[in-house]
């Protein structure tokens, strides 16, 4: 991986994060079509610079996440997230093995896409609109619906929000829930893939990987700050449209986008 590339993912990785279209799937699709082998960096880099992307909601929302006096906060995000410590442990080799079926995530995309066109319609109803009034139950429910993500192509972003919205939560608090979320879920992703996982049959660690040789350790700093600013970005270019227009555009984005990489790759 050289340095343009690196830069182009990680833009692809801050625009999609916390977008209800798939940052893995868009990642993936792109390394593809820059002709990138699929090489074990590669496949960590595209995992570890989501650190980046999290840093970003957490400056945005820095009130929210040390304001210490809410200990219930951080007591809702703990349990919301051990049903995606649980299974992601348990399905880490088959999630891997799907991420080089660029048809299978196409297709999941376009199905994702089927499923956001009505998902406004849905959920005309909403009972809660601060985070506030989110149960501890509620939250467990959001994340197991985040773990429905695992599935490359499906979006965690989409999978949670969607996961807020069927325990009445508005379509803005949904959202800001499942961005609060993505913090502990992808900060305990990074670490795995960092210091825990075993990258191709070296057996490398993460960070083993990144000090391999200066390049790889520029690229990875390189990434985490590109993916930071551009997540920050999305983050408030989402809310407003999520906001404004609902689920329906992406739906159609996704849908389009899909269709026309199911194509390229079949």
């Amino acid at each position: 991986m050289d340095t343009l590339q690196a830069i182009i993912i990680a833009i692809v990785e801050g625009l999609t994060e916390y977008l209800p279209i798939s940052s893995t799937a868009h990642m993936g699709f792109t390394a593809a079509l820059l002709g990138m082998p699929e090489e074990e960096y590669l496949k960590m880099f595209q995992v570890s610079i989501q650190f980046g992307a999290i840093l970003s909601v957490v400056l945005l929302y820095w009130r929210k996440f040390f304001d210490f006096s809410h200990w219930n906060f951080y007591f809702k995000l703990a349990c919301a997230v051990v049903p995606a410590l649980l299974l992601g442990k348990l399905f880490d080799d088959k999630i891997e093995a799907v991420l080089g079926n660029q048809k299978a995530i196409a297709i999941t995309l376009i199905v994702g896409g089927i499923i956001l066109m009505f998902v406004d319609n849905w959920f005309k109803h909403p009972k809660i609109e601060d985070e506030k009034d989110i149960t501890v139950k509620k939250a467990v429910v959001i994340g197991f619906w985040q773990c429905l993500a695992m599935m490359p192509g499906t979006s965690r972003s989409a999978a949670s929000i969607i996961g807020g919205m069927t325990q009445g939560l508005s379509r803005k608090a949904a959202a800001e829930f499942s961005f609060f979320l993505a913090v502990p879920t992808m900060l305990a992703v990074t670490v795995y893939s960092l210091f825990l996982k075993k990258w191709g049959t070296l057996g490398q660690k993460g960070y083993e990987l990144i000090m391999a040789t200066e390049q790889s350790l520029w690229i990875f700093l390189l990434g985490n700050v590109i993916a930071f600013v551009v997540a920050m970005i999305a983050v408030k270019f989402f809310i407003h449209l999520l906001t404004k227009f609902g689920f329906k555009v992406w739906g159609i984005y996704r849908i389009l986008v899909g269709t026309l990489l199911l194509w390229y790759f079949w």
